[in-house]
């Protein structure tokens, strides 16, 4: 007979994994060790595989562990997922919903949308996580996230997820205001200077690597930022140069700290898209905030 492994047992697991000991599971859970030990045992009978490897201080995953780990997320995930649908099909506007943005999104598109959203659905819990699409796959993948707005360099990612161009936007050359290279016109006189940006992995950054890898000179990158704030502050308080969203230039926060050098050669544009799992189905109200940032998506367009 198959063995039918119970939800209990996928939720022990999940938590035991997550948090690296049965203690530590145990209070999250509000279960007894003994308990949580009786479901990871008869977990690992029924499936026939060790899934973890036990140490004086906690537990590890095995390889098959670990495997089975991330399809237990997934379905986790998917039965959350599907219980909000149901409840908000029968009227209940309530639930909750996972999204990723990147950093210059963060910033333009999501406060209004959001704070539109949360006034028509108070009862909505919604989780934001700000990064490079690289940093989101794995949540994408595990349903942890239920759409990402970002951008995107083709590889690898083509076949599991969709992406809905959304908008364009414009990028420039940034300093500190009084820079020494606030007048220069082309990026050849700003090849002295040392210059920092947000890591190139899979972005418009990557993007941009790829432009200046054809030039005879390119900058010299002495700083790569993991995050976004982190390189406008750099920016913003030593001679160090960077090519960020052209909107900072108007941003009331930041127009007095950064300037917009204007250099003859144009930089391209960022392509924001919207990135969801292939296979999967959206709640009506992740499907109502989608629609309500593609509405607003296009009223930036530049």
């Amino acid at each position: 007979m198959t063995f039918q492994v119970k939800i209990h047992q996928l939720r022990a697991f999940v938590e035991v994994a997550q948090q690296g000991s049965i203690r530590g599971a145990g209070r999250v859970l509000n279960l007894s060790q003994p308990a949580l030990t009786k479901s990871i045992k008869e977990l690992e009978e029924g499936i026939a595989a060790q899934l973890f490897i036990r140490r004086s201080k906690g537990v590890t995953l095995t390889e098959c562990g670990e495997s089975f780990y991330q399809h237990a997320r997934l379905i986790l995930e998917e039965l959350r997922s599907a219980q909000d649908d149901i409840r908000q099909r029968q009227g209940q506007l309530a639930g909750q919903i996972n999204i990723g943005m990147g950093a210059s999104i963060a910033r333009l598109l999501m406060p209004a949308v959001i704070s539109r959203f949360h006034q028509q659905h108070p009862q909505v819990k919604v989780r934001i996580m700000e990064g490079q699409l690289v940093s989101m796959i794995n949540e994408l993948r595990q349903g942890e996230l239920d759409f990402t707005i970002n951008t995107y360099y083709q590889g690898p990612y083509d076949h599991e997820f969709t992406f809905e161009k959304l908008f364009e936007k414009p990028f420039a050359i940034f300093c500190r205001a009084g820079h020494p290279a606030i007048e220069a016109d082309s990026i050849n006189e700003l090849l002295k200077y040392s210059w920092t940006m947000p890591t190139p992995r899979g972005s418009y950054y990557k993007q941009l690597e790829e432009m200046f890898s054809h030039r005879d000179q390119i900058p010299r990158i002495g700083v790569v930022c993991e995050t976004f704030s982190s390189c406008i502050s750099l920016v913003a308080q030593s001679d160090f140069l960077s090519i960020l969203p052209q909107e900072l230039g108007c941003d009331p926060l930041l127009a007095n700290r950064l300037v917009m050098l204007a250099v003859k050669e144009p930089l391209p544009k960022a392509t924001y898209y919207l990135i969801q799992r292939r296979d999967s189905r959206q709640t009506p109200l992740t499907t109502s905030l989608i629609t309500q940032f593609r509405r607003h998506a296009r009223q930036v367009i530049y």
